[in-house]
């Protein structure tokens, strides 16, 4: 098998189990064993930590070089054939209002797959590039330029170094938002508002308004490591600003380049439908 070949099934098997744990649950719920767990599929490939590499690549100005084509974990390959499972995050818990935080528990198993912008084939926004997607990260890099590419729908984002935000009467809701940059030492600070609402902030159901805010935080402490942080403030849904937890990212180990990967036709999501249906008439 080669390593094209390894990187593609392995995205596509840790794609599937992020979407199909609640699908199988609902599925399982119309089968003669409702009861029988959900197991999610892991490899047979005890992951080793890549080591540091060296220090920090550096562009023509000294500030670091984020090139590369990365994957989430230390490993530097796709993770889903790892024996050992993901470990959760430490993280303060989301300060969500408490109206927000009913809406969100009163949502559906159904309803929360078909809000995901996976499921239901929309980019994935800001910080989706880097959170929901579980194929590889490509990012370019020049003095005045960032770019990042990932494979889940050939999303895309290509923001100028540094750069303000446009003036108020200029900016219009987009998936991608409106982004400012600027370098804090050796950590590029992305902060972005004017969003596009529909992609969710996480599969949760933790939805954007209008006045969404997102901080991003990149740097590479290493040649072999890159480390991604997000803040959210939004007082529409938030009593505080809530900061994520570092996540890290490792360089691949092989020479890779992204391949075609679009959502067009999501059969999955005709039959969420059919289950979100069920689940309305059985509350009322």
């Amino acid at each position: 098998m080669t390593v094209r070949t390894l990187v593609t099934l392995g995205a596509v098997s840790l794609g599937s189990a992020l979407v199909s744990a609640p699908l199988w649950a609902q599925i399982g719920e119309q089968q003669p064993n409702p009861d029988k767990p959900f197991v999610e599929a892991r490899g047979n490939v005890t992951p080793v930590r890549l080591p540091p590499g060296g220090s920090t690549p550096r562009m023509a100005d000294g500030k670091p070089d984020f090139s590369g084509v990365w994957f989430s974990g230390p490993t530097g390959r796709a993770n889903a054939w790892s024996v050992v499972p993901d470990q959760p995050r430490k993280e303060d818990p989301i300060p969500f209002k408490p109206e927000v935080r009913k809406k969100i528990d009163s949502m559906t198993r159904a309803e929360r797959e078909l809000g995901r912008a996976q499921v239901a084939c929309r980019p994935l926004g800001v910080p989706g590039m880097w959170t929901d997607n579980p194929y590889p990260h490509q990012i370019v890099m020049k003095p005045t330029m960032f770019v990042h590419l990932i494979e889940s729908n050939n999303n895309w984002r290509a923001v100028p170094l540094p750069k303000a935000h446009k003036p108020a009467d200029e900016q219009e809701p987009l998936y991608m938002g409106d982004t400012a940059t600027r370098w804090e030492g050796d950590t590029l600070v992305l902060e972005t508002i004017s969003f596009d609402t529909r992609p969710w902030i996480q599969g949760n159901g933790w939805f954007k308004t209008e006045q969404t805010k997102v901080i991003e935080r990149l740097r590479r402490p290493t040649r072999n490591f890159l480390e991604y942080q997000y803040t959210v403030e939004d007082p529409n849904t938030l009593t505080r600003p809530w900061t994520s937890a570092w996540r890290e990212f490792s360089l691949s180990v092989a020479e890779l380049t992204l391949t075609e990967n679009f959502c067009t036709n999501n059969e999955n999501v005709e039959q969420f439908e059919k289950l979100a249906e069920q689940e309305r008439e059985k509350q009322k």
